[in-house]
C-alpha cells in the first residue's frame, strides 16, 4: 500500500522533497553471475530543480532512475516520491501513482505510429481515466514548437520533433517529478540543446522537478546539480556544472573516494 509519512492526501501541494531513497539496493542476478547495481543508495533531492546523474557504464544510473521511479523494486531500503512511499506497495497502485505524478521522458520517444502527436501527447490522461483538456494540450505542444503539427504522425516529424511530443507528453499530466532517461541520446546537436532548454523551462517556469540520467556532459551542463555513481554507489555530486567540470571529474571518478550526498 501508498504510504504518505505526512498524510497529505492526494490532492495536497508538492511535497518540499521530491525524492528520497534511503539504503537503497539492487542486485541483478544470483549467485556467482550476481552483479550490485545499487549499493545502500541515500540521496535526497528537493522539488523544482534540475538533477543529472552520470557515471561509467554499469555504475548504476539507469537501474537508480528505475527504481526512484516505481518502474523497478529495491531489493531493500526505502523511496519516497514527492513524500509519499513507493516500496512494499501493489503493482496497480504504482501504476496509478506514475500515471498522476510522475512523468517519463525516454532516449527512443515511445510515441505510437498510429496516433497523432495530440492524440500522443492526452494518452496518459486517456490511460488514467482523467478528463483530456484538448486546449491545455495544445498549449502545451505550442510550448514545445508543435502547435502546428497537431494533427501529424509520428513517421512525419524529427527525432527532435519526436521527443518534444514526448517531453509535452510528460508534462501534460502536471507532474511532480519528470524521470529522463538519457532524452538526447540520439538526437543531433541542436536538437538536444532544444530538448534540454524544455526541461530547463519545466523546472524554472512550471516548478517541476527532473531527474535525468545522462553519459554527455554537454547535457549535464543544463542541471543544477550533477550527481555521480560509481559501482553503484554515489561518487559525489557537482553544483552549477560546467561541460569542462564534469568531464574532469567523470574522468578521475575512480581516484575520489565517494561522498555522501
Amino acid at each position: 500500500m501508498l504510504r504518505t509519512p505526512s498524510r497529505r492526501t492526494h490532492d495536497a501541494g508538492p511535497a518540499a522533497e521530491a525524492l528520497r531513497l534511503v539504503k537503497v539496493t539492487k542486485t541483478h542476478g544470483s549467485g556467482d553471475g550476481a552483479v550490485t547495481a545499487l549499493d545502500g543508495i541515500t540521496l535526497s533531492l528537493a522539488r523544482g530543480t534540475f538533477t543529472a546523474v552520470m557515471g561509467p557504464s554499469g555504475s548504476g544510473k539507469s537501474t537508480l532512475l528505475q527504481c526512484a521511479a516505481g518502474l523497478d523494486r529495491p531489493d531493500s531500503g526505502i523511496v519516497l516520491v514527492d513524500g509519499t512511499e513507493l516500496t512494499g506497495s501493489g503493482e496497480a497502485e504504482l501504476t496509478r501513482f506514475r500515471r498522476n505524478r510522475v512523468g517519463f521522458v525516454f532516449q527512443q520517444y515511445n510515441l505510437l505510429d498510429t496516433l497523432t502527436v495530440a492524440q500522443n501527447t492526452v494518452l496518459p490522461l486517456r490511460l488514467a481515466g482523467r478528463r483530456v483538456d484538448r486546449n491545455r494540450a495544445r498549449e502545451v505542444l505550442t510550448a514545445v514548437g508543435l502547435g502546428d503539427r497537431l494533427g501529424q504522425l509520428p513517421g512525419r516529424l524529427s527525432g527532435g520533433q519526436r521527443q518534444r511530443v514526448a517531453i509535452a507528453r510528460a508534462l501534460v499530466t502536471e507532474p511532480r517529478v519528470i524521470f529522463a532517461d538519457e532524452p538526447t541520446g540520439a538526437l543531433d546537436t541542436r536538437s538536444a540543446r532544444e530538448v534540454l532548454r524544455l526541461l530547463q523551462g519545466a523546472v524554472r517556469v512550471h516548478g517541476r522537478t527532473v531527474v535525468m540520467v545522462t553519459h554527455d556532459p554537454v547535457a549535464a551542463s543544463y542541471a543544477d546539480t550533477v550527481l555521480f555513481l560509481a559501482d553503484g554507489r554515489l561518487a559525489g555530486r557537482l553544483p552549477a556544472p560546467t561541460a569542462d567540470a564534469v568531464a574532469e571529474r567523470l574522468a578521475h571518478l575512480g581516484d575520489d573516494v565517494p561522498a555522501g550526498v
